[in-house]
This record gives C-alpha cells, structure tokens and sequence, in this order.
C-alpha cells in the first residue's frame, strides 16, 4: 500500500506537467471594436502582436489610402496576430476620396466615424492629407496624442490637417507636422507623377530592428522635401531611409544625380500633455502603388512593432505578403479617369 501512494505520488505531478505542456495557449483577447458598416475590424491571432489593437486611418484624395489601409491592416492581422480596425473619410454614408477639402470649398467639414476607438488602441497609424473635422472628432486625435502612446505616420500625414492646429503643450501652439512628427511637407524634391524613389538604407543605422529584414524599398512616389535646403531634420529625429530621386517610374530606372537623396523614414519621440514619451515613425512615402513593394511592406510592420515597444519580436522572415489581391488604383486627382468613385465601407474589406 505504502508503495502505490509514493507511485500515485510520483505519477500526479508528471501527468499534471504533461497536460499543462499539451495544453492549448489561451485564446487572444476578443477584438476590442464591435463590427459595423461605418468600419472595416479583422480579428488578430496568436501571433507577436496577439492582443494588441491598431487604428488605422485612411482620409486623403490622392495616393488610394482607402486600398492600402486595409491591405496593411490585412497583412497585420493575418501574418502578425494584431487586432485592427479601418477608418475611413466618408460622405454621405460612403467611403469618398473624391471630396473636396477646404481649399476648395470652405464650406467642408470631413467625417471620419469611429475616432472614438482611438482610446482602446495600441497604435495610430495615420494617413490623413487637409482633413477638417469637427471639434468632437478631432478632440479624439488630441487626446491620442497626449496618451504617450506610439504614432505611425504616412506620406501626406505631415499635412495631415488644414489650417491651425488647435493643439498647445504647455501653452505653446503645436505643428502637428514639424513637432509631433518631424517635418511637414514642403514641395517635392523629386519630380511629382514624373519619377520614382529608391530607398537608401542609412549604414550607421543598419542594426536598427525597423530595417531588420528590409532589403529593395522602392516605390513610384517622389521624395518629398520636409525640411529647408541646406539644413536637415530636427534635433531628435533619426534617419533610417534616404530617398534617391530616380529618372522616371520605373524599378530599374537609373538614379536622379542632380538631386541629393533627402530622408523618407525616421524616428524620434513626441512628448504631450500628461508628460508621457510616445514613439513615432514617419515615412513620406506610403503610396498605393509604393505597397506592392516588398521592402515597403517590411518597412512598414517592422515600423508597427517597434512603435509598440515590441521589437524584440521582429524577425526577418515574417510574412509581409499580400492577403488576398492587391491592385491599387494609380495616383491623382483626376478621380473619374482613374475609377475613383465613393463606395460602401464593405467594397474595401
């Protein structure tokens, strides 16, 4: 009897710890967003990002954001595991890239619904060119940026918002381009629908884990120029990526001697009302076109972790591939010649 309780007492503690090795992990989090026709939501796994939430934002009229937001957040979900949700400017119920901006109508006031989500994200990823929203929605936008949580800005997110930003830090006006993200767009170094960009990854910065696994950044779009000839980006910023102007729009297409490569990808930290440090990453490029990229896309999610103080977990075999078909719409503004037209929320999921 003695020797079937030791055995008894030998056995229990293996079995618990052979059960407890085969036990399934525990489900992620539910997606913290609740499914509606105002915005896309695509459930993360149990991936690196298993948990986290990321907001992404697609209200611009020229570089089809509308197609790689959602692409992105595809990618992110599937590959990565991260909780996402869309949104998008909408007019009349509908997604439209076509509406003026208050440039051209003064009467305009955008619609982005769903900024309220912002509070339960992990990470605003930012695509946003001349909005003017109402005071309620924007108030989501400022209160983000005084949470201390990371900042992940695309090509026309430096002029992101028309007019005065209503946003001071201690009594002093806010730029959101030049303070919060390093830089706002000041004309195109490159020459704009006439060339193209190869990325040019800075050697001193080769072991930073947001170009781990990032090889050929290259992308239709024009380098913009953030900063006056003959100066550089602010103290605080550092550049990953330089963009050399190409001779034309094509991949293989020789490099623009004449024109210097400029920065397209930094970071640097933004620092709001509560006093809390918040990462930020801004690319100027970003567009449609430039995501069918491989380098981009890489750029991109690597971009994502890091903002999320989760860099640890990049390698440089994550799948960036594509989910499902991506084949952007081609840049501009000449809405109708390209087939941009408002649709529902849903033609973009």
């Amino acid at each position: 009897m003695n020797a079937m309780r030791a055995l008894f007492r030998f056995v229990l503690p293996v079995s618990a710890v052979l059960l407890g090795a085969c036990a399934s992990p525990p489900p992620p989090p539910p997606h913290p967003v609740a499914d509606d026709a105002r915005w896309l939501t695509y459930a993360g796994g149990s991936g690196p990002g298993a948990g986290k939430h990321i907001v992404l934002v697609a209200a611009e009229q020229e570089y089809r954001a509308e197609q790689s937001m959602p692409m992105l957040a595809r990618v992110l979900s599937t590959h990565h595991g991260f909780h996402c949700t869309v949104l998008f400017v909408q007019h009349n119920g509908l997604v439209d890239p076509t509406q003026k901006t208050r440039q051209e109508d003064r009467t305009i006031v955008h619609d982005i619904p769903g900024l309220e989500h912002l509070a339960k994200a992990d990470l605003l990823i930012l695509f946003t060119r001349f909005m003017t929203l109402a005071p309620t929605q924007l108030a989501h936008i400022l209160e983000y940026l005084d949470s201390g949580k990371p900042i992940f800005a695309l090509r026309t997110a430096n002029h992101g918002f028309l007019g005065e930003f209503p946003y001071q830090v201690n009594g002093k006006r806010v730029r959101f381009g030049e303070d919060v993200l390093g830089g706002t767009f000041l004309g195109h170094h490159g020459n704009w629908h006439a060339d193209s960009t190869r990325g040019i990854l800075v050697p001193e910065q080769l072991g930073h884990p947001i170009l781990r696994g990032v090889t050929d950044v290259w992308g239709p779009s024009d380098v913009y120029r953030t900063f006056k000839e003959g100066s550089s980006l602010p103290a605080g910023c550092t550049a990953l990526v330089l963009g050399q102007p190409l001779l034309g729009r094509k991949h293989g297409d020789a490099p623009n001697t004449a024109k210097e490569p400029l920065p397209v990808a930094w970071t640097k930290t933004w620092t709001g009302n509560k006093g809390i440090p918040a990462r930020v990453f801004h690319c100027t490029m970003g567009s449609g076109a430039d995501f069918e990229s491989e380098g981009v896309r890489r750029l991109a999610v690597n971009a994502a972790y890091w903002c999320m103080g989760i860099e640890d977990r990049i390698t440089a075999d994550r799948s960036v591939a594509c989910v499902g078909p991506y084949v952007p719409l081609d840049t501009g503004f000449n809405h109708a010649e390209l087939g941009v037209v408002p649709k529902p929320v849903a033609a973009y999921r």
